[in-house]
């Protein structure tokens, strides 16, 4: 079992590619949007910004290495922050078209999902009936039949592209099968220690975001991993706060933003990523805990430092 953090890494998961535009005003789109709240974000708090880009005309996901151009550098100079690019893009998306990002630009950290998985986002046309795009009613709509495509091979792949540049790893772990997937990777000395598990909780599709279903994620990764690891969670919608407040408790980080909730409490829409990295700060200082820096998350994951990054 590892050490409970005595400082908790936030990580802030900036735009996503699962919210659509119409759904929140606040939900950054545009290069300058994204580079604006992830910096305020930083400032609020947040260690690691997780990044995605998108169309700036529709908000649709771009996964496109030159997408991220306009605001990677822009953050860079602006904070001190680990800069986390995803491989998961889109779930609409293969592999060879998500790992592109973090291949070109080697950042620091890189998002890797850990399995194949239904992925509904289909309930949200009960909340959000009208959409300024096209695609965006289509997204949801067709997720009713998504398979999230992560095999052995894909994960693989990922793996050997990106630990080559130096890259280490965010595992997004949405069920406790994956954690046993990562723990077959870790046996073939593919991932080696410390490394980030990251526990997804209340997203369709994968385990749910209750108490117990918390617990039991963390009891199977401190089984597997022992010291080796460092555990931290999101919680999908409503669910972020309540899931961030428990794994605080129990020695975990956290992670929020507007790619995993659009909320700040019920039914008010977060003005910022900077508004929710605020929240989980109170919740975090108010357990007599402290916010990691960005060096000390560095320190924690051993990670290669913002200088060695390919942008």
């Amino acid at each position: 079992m590892p050490r409970p953090a005595r400082k908790v890494i936030i990580t802030c998961a900036v735009t996503g590619s699962i919210h659509t535009p119409s759904m929140s005003p606040h939900l950054p789109v545009t290069p300058d949007e994204i580079a604006e709240s992830a910096i305020a974000a930083a400032e609020a708090g947040a260690a690691i910004l997780h990044l995605h880009a998108r169309d700036p005309e529709t908000g649709r996901p771009d996964q496109s290495p030159e997408a991220f151009l306009p605001f990677l550098g822009r953050i860079k100079q602006a904070t001190n922050a680990v800069l986390n690019l995803t491989t998961g893009g889109s779930p609409f998306m293969d592999v060879e078209e998500r790992v592109q990002p973090a291949a070109i630009h080697k950042p620091e950290v890189a998002s890797l999902n850990m399995g194949s998985m239904n992925f509904g986002l289909y309930p949200m046309l009960d909340r959000f009936t009208e959409f300024e795009h096209d695609w965006e009613r289509q997204h949801l709509e067709a997720s009713r039949e998504l398979v999230f495509k992560n095999t052995f091979a894909d994960i693989e792949k990922v793996l050997s592209i990106c630990t080559a540049n130096g890259t280490k790893f965010e595992f997004e772990c949405y069920d406790i099968s994956h954690l046993y997937t990562l723990a077959h990777f870790v046996d073939r000395g593919l991932v080696t220690p410390p490394f980030l598990v990251q526990s997804v909780f209340g997203l369709l599709g994968g385990i749910g975001a209750h108490a117990e279903d918390v617990m039991h994620m963390r009891r199977t990764a401190d089984r597997l991993f022992g010291e080796d690891y460092q555990w931290s969670v999101l919680g999908a919608g409503a669910a972020q706060m309540r899931v961030a407040a428990q794994a605080a408790a129990l020695g975990g980080h956290v992670r929020v933003g507007l790619e995993d909730s659009l909320w700040a409490g019920p039914g008010r829409l977060a003005q910022s990523n900077a508004e929710q990295v605020g929240i989980v700060r109170g919740l975090i200082e108010g357990l007599g805990l402290e916010v990691a820096t960005p060096d000390e998350a560095r320190d924690l994951l051993a990670l290669k430092g913002g200088d060695r990054v390919g942008f």
